[in-house]
């Protein structure tokens, strides 16, 4: 089992590698576009980083021969990645903001479109219901027009951000392909950057699905309860670590963005797969995953409406629903 952890751990370094090649790509394409922080963080980032939340069950659902393991990891990472977002992220956002406050424009307030907020965490909280509702349902034909309107709404969505959007001038870091190859920011190499990351991607994906099953059946934890904490985890790195070095530089729209236009994908596209390629019946485990990412985003969508502000507080409070669930799984011997 040692040999399928050095790899499990190996993948995970692959798909972050080719993560940060995609998102430094995607923005460039953003700024050759002329778009702005909610289409760059909210669709761009975001979508760049989640590849690997999305391609994990696409292999394990779409490849999987009905193995009953591939399934777990599937619904596991769909319903977690939103759970670990509006959660641990939410609340690693807000320490953010503490202990960056010194060298912050705005120090312990964010400054942050509420508009942008809001609109992204009002699409979550409604798909993602939507998700959990489906689940109940036992008509397939049903399922499938659930599933289809869910793609329908990611694509409004993006309608309504690209619409809703003003250019931005805010400097990126280098385009890491202009910066080892010594060549001029096109097109050309922009899009041949985010084609090489995408392809890092799915091979880090294609090996962290082979061998996580082995990893969790020599730990005797269930594939389900780890591919809900684990692969969550380690696959939104991407958007944590982005969001960290947004906050420090007090570009909060495009730290809170990246984590909310997430959280917006994750609940429309794989929620669809999920729908599409399995039966949809969700457990205990993920029932209450996916209530207590609801609530987290309910804490901070409401601070929102009622305050017209937002400071760390709500943020915070993400990681108390993030130690609930940790606390729900030792009770139940991660079973």
């Amino acid at each position: 089992m040692l040999q399928n952890v050095i790899i499990l751990i190996l993948s995970l370094g692959i798909i972050l590698t080719g993560c940060e090649l995609f998102t430094n790509g995607i923005e460039w394409l953003g700024k050759k576009l002329k778009l702005g922080d909610g289409v760059v963080g909210s669709i761009f980032s975001a979508v760049g980083t989640c590849l690997p939340e999305t391609l994990i069950p696409i292999i394990a659902l779409l490849f999987s021969k009905g193995k009953s393991e591939s399934v777990d990891i599937g619904i596991g990472a769909i319903v977690g990645a939103p759970f670990m977002l509006s959660t641990l992220a939410f609340f690693i956002t807000g320490l953010s903001v503490i202990i960056f406050a010194g060298k912050r424009k705005t120090g312990y307030m964010l400054n942050v479109n509420l508009g942008v907020l809001s609109r992204d965490i009002s699409f979550f909280v409604i798909v993602y219901t939507g998700m959990i509702i489906v689940s109940l349902i036992t008509f397939g034909l049903i399922k499938n027009m659930v599933a289809i309107l869910l793609i329908g709404c990611y694509i409004f969505y993006v309608y309504k951000t690209v619409n809703n959007d003003n250019a931005s001038n805010e400097e990126i870091d280098e385009l890491t392909f202009a910066k080892v190859f010594n060549t001029k920011t096109g097109l050309f190499v922009i899009s041949a950057q985010v084609i090489v990351a995408l392809a890092v991607i799915i091979i880090g994906a294609e090996l962290f699905v082979g061998n996580i099953e082995i990893v969790s059946k020599g730990l005797g934890i269930s594939t389900l309860a780890l591919s809900i904490i684990v692969t969550p985890i380690a696959t939104e790195l991407p958007e944590k670590f982005n969001s960290i070095i947004w906050i420090s530089k007090s570009r909060d729209t495009l730290s809170l963005g990246n984590i909310t236009g997430a959280m917006v994908f994750q609940s429309c596209i794989p929620v669809s797969i999920g729908i599409l390629a399995t039966d949809w019946r969700l457990n205990t485990i993920t029932i209450v995953s996916a209530l207590l990412a609801l609530s987290s985003a309910l804490v901070t969508f409401i601070w929102i409406k009622v305050k017209k502000c937002l400071n760390p507080l709500p943020l915070l409070s993400g990681g108390l629903f993030y130690i609930f669930f940790i606390i729900f799984l030792i009770e139940r011997g991660f079973k």
